[in-house]
Order: structure tokens, then sequence, then C-alpha cells
């Protein structure tokens, strides 16, 4: 399916079934979010990388307007409903403050392996025990997917988005599987210099050397 789409480039990247809360107080913004709200339409949040608005995006639907600010700004919940590509981009939308974009929905596919995304969690708690992150998921183990961990895998912008751009599951996974094993050796090595740290101030047991 093609269709158009209000668009609200930000410098994040959204995934599908991520909840986001937003702060709006661009008057273009302000108009597009009054528009799908009244409408029950949902906008386009294509992720801007290097000053660049990047070619794929996630569907997001406003939640609800939690704040209307004397203003006109508010805050606002979304949720990441699914993946576009962008065809072309229309800058200026007759009669509208915001941009839109002309966007496809590429085919996804949530079946990974359960093995796989099992050592993945694995991996990415080891990593918030060292740095001192309780991470709750909010879902059973066996229903969590890469998109619902991303942002807990310790990527920068540039993978989180690359990850994005992968239409399956078990994609999206052999990447986090790969970034973390690339991890590794610096979370060894916080935890070596945790473990340092907590020494220090200690008395130390020195025996001769007799």
């Amino acid at each position: 399916m093609t269709n158009f789409i209000p668009i609200f480039p930000l410098g994040i990247v959204a995934y599908p079934g991520e909840q986001l809360n937003l702060h709006i107080f661009e008057p273009g913004y302000k108009q597009l979010i009054k528009e799908c709200t009244e409408k029950n339409k949902p906008f386009g949040l294509p992720p801007i990388i290097n000053n660049r608005i990047g070619e794929m995006g996630t569907v997001m639907q406003v939640l609800e307007i939690s704040k209307v600010y004397d203003d006109g700004k508010m805050d606002i919940k979304t949720l990441g409903i699914s993946i576009f590509r962008i065809l072309e981009t229309v800058v200026q939308v007759p009669e509208k403050l915001y941009s839109g974009a002309i966007v496809n929905y590429p085919l996804l596919t949530t079946q990974g392996s359960a093995s796989l995304m099992k050592k993945i969690l694995s991996k990415i708690r080891q990593m918030h025990r060292v740095i001192n992150i309780h991470k709750d998921f909010q879902k059973p183990d066996e229903e969590l997917c890469s998109y619902d961990v991303a942002h807990h895998a310790g990527l920068n912008m540039e993978d989180e988005y690359h990850l994005l751009e992968l239409e399956h599951e078990l994609q999206r996974q052999e990447f986090l599987k790969r970034h973390l094993e690339k991890m590794q050796p610096v979370i060894t090595e916080m935890n070596t210099l945790k473990g340092r740290v907590k020494m220090n101030g200690h008395f130390k047991n020195l025996g001769s050397n007799k």
C-alpha cells in the first residue's frame, strides 16, 4: 500500500510497540498533532540522522494529549504501530504548517529465534548489572522481540536506525547478538574496574615474600 502521511522528523528512533512521550511546541507540529487527534489518524516519525531525514520511519498513533499549556504547547503520549519507507517527501503540504511524505509499508516478519532472544536478553541483563541498571520490560521474556529491547542494548543512534531498516526479526536478532558480542570486552573491563574501585579503602592482606 502507498499513501500520504504527515511526518514529524525527530532526532530519535522509535520502534513498533514503543510508547513515546513527546513535548510539542513548534506551530507546525501543534497543528499536526491536533489534526491527527481530531481525525484519529497516525503520523510518521522519521529519524534525523546526520542532519538528514532517514528513508525509514515509524508510524505513530496519538494515544492521548496529556496536557495543553496556556501557550498551546502540549505533552502527548504516542504508540509505534508499524514501519514505513519514504518514497517522496512533501516539504510543504498545501495550506498546512507541516511536512508530509508519500510512503509505502514494508512487510515485517515478527517470527524470530526463541533461543537467540534468550541469549540476547542474558547479555543485556549482564550489561545492566555492571552499570547498575534494572530494566523491567513489562512483558514475559518469551513475548519480547528485538524492538522491545533495542533501546536497552547500548546501540548508538546509527545502529538503532540500521535495526529499523531490517525487515525480518531474525535479522534484527542477529544484529543485536553481534553488537552485544562486540560489547563484551567493554562489559568485562567495566566489571573488572568496578571490582577495583570497590577494593579501594579496604585493608589489604599483604604477606611477606618469605
